[in-house]
This record gives structure tokens, C-alpha cells and sequence, in this order.
């Protein structure tokens, strides 16, 4: 599943529900307030995937207590993780991925509810992504028991 905690531009919310959907993800999860909702232009920047990928309206850090017990690792990825999500060795077990707003990024609680949390490496002169490009990059990781992760299949 993909968590998004409080992302407010309907493109971004649009955009990272087409990845979410495109990567085999089973569900996207985004709080009743302080979020972006279902309009015309989420629609179109989904290209159609919103009509696939199930969606619930939930506290994020409720929905990732829900998942913890359910057996799932929530992944939160943020600028200042302590690792890079490229060094994850969590194979084939479920999980969440936890994207910030585009400001500010993820909530304290919502950080303190992620099992880790994880940045993407920045080699160039820009110092971040948005919260799409960075939700298209995390969930077309590789998923296989020795270590990558494909299609990041967040179940």
C-alpha cells in the first residue's frame, strides 16, 4: 500500500496514484484532512488509475498502526531518513510506503508509527524530488529474496 500524509496538490496525489497503481501497489491510504481529494484534476493526473487502486480515507498514523498489527513494515521516506532506500534488504514482506506533504514532509506521529525511515540519495545540484517523482523511484524498486525490491508490491 502507499500512505500519503497530507499531500496537498491534486497533481501530486494524481501522480502518485498512477505510480502506486502501475506498480502493483493493493491500495492508496490519505487522511480525511489537510490532503488533496478526488477532484477533476487528481483524475486526470491518475490517467485512470484511480479506477483501479482502491482508496480508503484514514489517520495515517491509525491506518499504519492497523498495518504494524496486520503484519506490515511501513516505510517512511524522508529527506532526512536514516538510511538510503536503496539499501533495503526487506524482500518479500508486506509494506507500506509513507510519503510526506510536499512542504514539510511526514508528520512527527507519522514518523514515529514508520517501522524505518529512508531517503533517496540526491547526487546533483537539486536537493529533492517532489512527492511523486520520489513515490515513482521508491515503488519501482525491485522486490526479490535476495534483497531488491520489485515492483514494490505494498500489500
Amino acid at each position: 500500500m502507499v500512505a500519503l500524509d497530507g499531500v496537498s496538490d491534486p497533481r501530486n496525489l494524481g501522480a502518485v496514484a498512477r505510480a502506486a497503481e502501475t506498480a502493483g501497489a493493493t491500495g492508496l491510504v490519505f487522511p480525511k484532512h489537510r490532503s488533496a481529494r478526488i477532484t477533476p484534476v487528481v483524475a486526470k493526473a491518475a490517467a485512470g488509475a484511480i479506477e483501479h487502486l482502491p482508496i480508503a480515507l484514514s489517520g495515517i498514523p491509525t491506518a499504519l498502526e492497523r498495518a504494524g498489527r496486520a503484519g506490515c513494515w511501513s516505510i517512511g521516506l524522508d529527506e532526512g531518513g536514516d538510511r538510503s532506500l536503496f539499501d533495503l534488504d526487506l524482500a518479500d514482506q508486506p509494506l507500506v510506503l509513507v510519503l510526506g506533504s510536499e512542504g514539510s514532509g511526514l508528520a512527527r506521529l507519522t514518523r514515529a508509527r514508520c517501522d524505518v525511515i529512508v531517503s533517496i540519495p540526491m547526487r546533483g545540484a537539486i536537493e529533492s524530488l517532489n512527492v511523486a517523482g520520489a513515490a515513482a523511484l521508491a515503488l519501482s524498486r525491485d522486490r526479490t529474496p535476495a534483497g531488491s525490491i520489485t515492483n514494490l508490491n505494498l500489500a
